[in-house]
């Protein structure tokens, strides 16, 4: 069983309008597929999440060809989640990438994310399988293969590779305004909730945000 991380970046001139809405939009920076559904008169509805401004973001994806309908849910911050109802048309990349899964029995993890005229993510097959998959690729789509490598579970979250007393640093330290901008904390007042050494409170948050941006920026930081 192998794992490969993908970029693809599509033919501009070629890519469907919606395509260039999730990865080149100016309402938003970055947009992530979650999940989809394949009805038996092969629409497709979408679930996304979406780094951005839900109100402009929201009217052109209304306006983009072969989006039946939109529904945007705020998710705190910059970030909302959107349902798609779309037709074939709109989005025939992701349709050839269901076809090949089902067809040749791989597996697409979620999310997919797409930025910067590009998408992207993880694949999971046996060697013969994947290979016969990139050799499929259109010669309309760019594609890249970032990493090659056995097959070691799921992407996860970036606090998941977390230590639980880094973890309960972070949860503190976030609690007592340590990142807010000025901070209104101390390694000193950080280590009096966690009950230890202030060096060593602050050994704790270096090494949880280096995983933390690490896992954050995993598309673009080689190991």
């Amino acid at each position: 069983m192998k794992h490969l991380r993908i970029t693809a970046r599509p033919d501009p001139e070629r890519a469907p309008a919606f395509f260039h809405l999730l990865a080149d939009s100016p309402h938003a920076s970055e947009a992530w597929l979650l999940d989809w559904n394949l009805s038996p008169a092969e629409a497709a509805t979408l679930l996304f999440a979406v780094d951005g401004d839900p109100g402009p973001f929201r009217e052109s994806a209304t306006d983009t060809p072969g989006i039946e309908s939109v529904d945007v849910e705020p998710a705190g911050g910059e970030r909302f989640h959107m349902l798609v109802d779309a037709r074939p048309s709109a989005v025939p990349l992701l349709r050839r990438v269901i076809a090949a899964m089902i067809r040749a029995g791989m597996v697409v993890l979620t999310p997919v994310v797409y930025r910067d005229g590009t998408v992207s993510g993880h694949i999971v097959g046996d060697a013969a399988t994947l290979q016969t998959t990139l050799d499929a690729v259109p010669d309309a789509v760019d594609l890249t293969v970032e990493e090659v490598g056995p097959f070691r579970g799921p992407p996860g979250t970036p606090a998941t590779d977390l230590s639980d007393r880094q973890r309960d640093a972070v949860l503190v330290a976030l609690e007592l305004g340590y990142y807010d901008h000025p901070s209104e904390t101390t390694h000193e007042a950080i280590a009096a909730e966690l009950d230890c050494a202030p060096s060593t409170a602050s050994e704790h948050l270096k090494k949880a945000e280096a995983k933390l941006v690490r896992g954050g920026l995993t598309d673009f930081v080689q190991d």
